[in-house]
């Protein structure tokens, strides 16, 4: 058997493009490495690019070129597929995909369609992000979807919330039991304006660690980015199967 080489690291199959932060990043989180059990995560920090620049109105070129580049360095480096730790690239989906040639999957907002499908067509899927008035129909458009095809309720937390002060003000701590109250009371007030809903998607990949939480109030499915890069690692490495009955 020929075994053959051309990388220095192997058997990290999903790249990971980081934004550059030092708030605490914990399981459930995509920056912590013990969420993927099983699954080699190689990590990549686009140096310089924060929250408030992604979820604001830079020129793509000038945000999205230290992403093209470290994007281009993770196929290089030999990953099969590359997600990011921000929703909201949801916006360059196609400028990211674009410049490689292994598969590029941006935001779990590209799971709205396949939701919608399993869903009651007379339900709403629930979008839960930090931040609801940086959401646009553009972040929709760009991973392939409509709101005007597919019924979504927007939800995002409250002002002066302690989640996007921890979050997207990168800051360095918080109490665990209050960022589970924002978890709480976003869950909540969502079923409460939308009773009708038949799934939650979360775009922010911070929520992650809550995701059995929001499902025990709003006791709907739950999707986010965790579960897509599970399901995209099992495709990019796809399991052998016993060759017996």
């Amino acid at each position: 058997m020929i075994i053959r080489g051309g990388y220095t690291n192997y058997g990290q199959d999903i790249g990971v493009l980081m934004l550059d932060t030092k708030f605490p990043r914990i399981p459930g989180d995509i920056g912590n490495a013990r969420t993927y059990e099983g699954i080699p995560i190689r990590f990549k920090i686009v140096k310089g690019a924060d929250a408030p620049k992604i979820m604001g109105k830079a020129p793509a070129e000038e945000v999205m070129q230290p992403f093209i580049d470290a994007a281009k360095e993770l196929e290089a480096e030999g990953v099969k597929a590359i997600t990011t730790s921000c929703g909201f690239l949801a916006a360059y989906q196609r400028l990211l995909a674009d410049a490689v040639d292994i598969p590029v999957f941006t935001s779990a907002l590209m799971l709205a369609p396949l939701v919608h499908t399993m869903i009651n067509k007379n339900k709403k899927i629930g979008i839960f992000t930090e931040r609801d008035w940086n959401m646009t129909e553009e972040h929709f458009n760009n991973v392939g979807w409509s709101s005007k095809d597919i019924p979504v309720a927007v939800s995002g937390m409250l002002e002066g919330s302690k989640f996007p002060a921890l979050f997207i003000d990168n800051g360095i701590e918080e109490d665990f039991d209050e960022l589970q109250k924002c978890m709480e009371e976003i869950t909540v007030r969502h079923m409460k304006n939308h009773p009708d809903t038949g799934a939650i998607i979360f775009e922010c990949t911070n929520f992650g660690p809550w995701s059995k939480r929001v499902q025990e109030i709003a006791k709907v499915p739950v999707f986010g980015i965790n579960q897509l890069l599970e399901y995209v690692a099992s495709c990019v490495n796809v399991r052998d199967y016993p060759k017996q009955l």
